[in-house]
């Protein structure tokens, strides 16, 4: 052993490695090099729809969650009016109720950070009402 690193390695992978590195590119390669381009391109474009619809389906799930938060809300608000809560309690599922309403009228405008600290704040309104019962 002469103490060199690629002495290390045996002598045919090296030959290997050396020959690949001088081989010249054949004409046919270049065609296969831009099919993979154009794979390339295709997956980029897919990845750039699928990006430009991320907006969309926050605003829908934003719109969607406050309007489902604000139909029970209100909904809870009514039963508890008809019992024998005290007023507070659907008083404060009415506010809740109105307060994702709200945020589903920011989340269709595009607004889907605050829609959605809107929708926890009405729900957390909702919930502090279920307390008092």
């Amino acid at each position: 052993m002469s103490g060199r690193a690629d002495s290390d390695s045996p002598p045919d992978t090296r030959a290997e490695e050396a020959g690949k590195a001088e081989e010249p590119e054949e004409p046919g390669r270049g065609d296969d090099a831009e099919a993979a381009g154009h794979g390339e391109r295709d997956r980029q474009d897919r990845q750039d729809e699928q990006d430009g619809d991320a907006p969309r389906r926050a605003r829908w799930a934003a719109t969607g969650t406050g309007a489902v938060l604000a139909l029970a809300g209100t909904a809870a608000s009514l039963l508890r009016l008809t019992g024998s809560a005290p007023a507070l309690v659907p008083a404060a599922y009415a506010c809740g109720a109105g307060a994702c309403a709200l945020a589903a009228v920011l989340g269709s405008r595009g607004r889907t950070r605050r829609a959605l600290w809107l929708s926890v704040a009405g729900l957390m309104v909702m919930a502090l009402g279920d307390q008092f019962d």
